[in-house]
């Protein structure tokens, strides 16, 4: 089961708006970038990352109903500030693996702890 949405609205209002300058500096953390869906208004969502190839891909920590996950899917696209940069994604994915057979090794049994079967996907736009 992922985390629960009340958690997920305690870091909205708290945690997202004191860790988000921090985390634009790392490349293990990045802010996603996305537009509201029908208000059009630009959301900034810290999440924690994970580059491979010419993918980068994110764990749904809170499930498939993330309204950040819904705003990037419906455009198709999006921008991940990470290390310092702003980087265009295109081509959301989501993805399932219970075993969290796609992040790295350290991280799958944590990720498999709180139900983070899902992930997004995307490659450089």
């Amino acid at each position: 089961m992922p985390l629960p949405r009340a958690l997920a609205r305690f870091n909205r209002r708290v945690t997202n708006r004191v860790a988000g300058p921090l985390v634009r500096r790392s490349s293990a953390f990045g802010i996603v970038v996305h537009k509201g869906r029908r208000s059009g208004r630009v959301y900034r969502t810290p999440v924690t990352i994970f580059a491979h190839d010419d993918r980068y891909r994110i764990a749904l920590t809170y499930g498939r109903d993330a309204d950040w996950l819904r705003n990037i899917l419906a455009a198709g696209d999006f921008e991940l500030e990470t290390a310092g940069r702003a980087l265009p994604l295109t081509d959301p994915t989501v993805r399932h693996d219970p075993a969290a057979s796609w992040a790295p090794l350290p991280v799958r049994p944590a990720l498999r702890a709180i139900g983070a079967e899902y992930y997004v996907e995307a490659r450089p736009a």
